[in-house]
């Protein structure tokens, strides 16, 4: 589905999307992925329920699964905003403000991508931009307080951090697709956009505000 949007949306033929969803366990591999950072084989992966697949997003080893709220922005930037350090900080700001509306004071570690509650990583970002300056791939929060299935690697190459949640830094349990609401409209302002929900398919769609 992302890959239609994303010839869609360079073609003008759909508008600025923001997909959200929850992944089955998964590992992915980004362009930058470090064979170390990889703790299990693909078949004791495979025995824990765990899938294993690269993804044409930047950024190193990563852990999807239930309780995560993965979201994939497909948006054609425009004018200044053809800048990836730029798109970056923006998603990066649109989840800083997701985690405050939810009562958890996030933040950023300089010299490093993503969003961080104390020394724990809450989202995880990677990203690739294509032709046309079309984005996808995107980000990862952690909501729920199950988070084993990171034991299964080193998340994103940092031996001396962890991994954190919404549920971990507030003691609360949090619905996925309100955590998705809310995400929606924070990202969506970040990039510019105003978000409307889509209901046919289940998921919210960032399309631009007519001047």
């Amino acid at each position: 589905m992302q890959e239609r949007l994303v010839e869609a949306r360079r073609a003008g033929e759909a508008p600025d999307t923001l997909l959200l969803l929850e992944h089955p366990p998964v590992v992915t591999l980004g362009r930058g992925a470090h064979a170390e950072n990889l703790l299990l084989d693909e078949e004791s992966l495979r025995e824990r329920g765990i899938e294993l697949h690269e993804a044409g997003r930047g950024g190193d080893v990563t852990y999807h699964g239930p309780g995560q709220l993965v979201g994939y922005p497909v948006v054609a930037l425009q004018g200044e905003r053809r800048d990836a350090h730029r798109y970056l900080r923006d998603l990066e700001e649109g989840l800083i403000a997701t985690a405050a509306a939810l009562g958890v004071r996030a933040g950023r570690e300089e010299g490093l991508t993503g969003v961080w509650a104390g020394r724990g990583k809450l989202a995880a970002i990677g990203v690739r931009i294509g032709t046309g300056w079309v984005t996808s791939h995107g980000f990862a929060m952690n909501v729920g307080d199950d988070l084993s299935g990171f034991d299964a690697i080193v998340p994103c190459g940092l031996r001396d951090r962890g991994v954190t949640s919404l549920t971990r830094e507030t003691g609360k349990t949090f619905d996925l697709e309100a955590v998705a609401r809310v995400a929606a409209e924070h990202v969506a302002a970040a990039l510019g956009l105003a978000a409307v929900w889509d209901a046919a398919i289940s998921s919210p769609s960032a399309r631009r505000e007519s001047a």
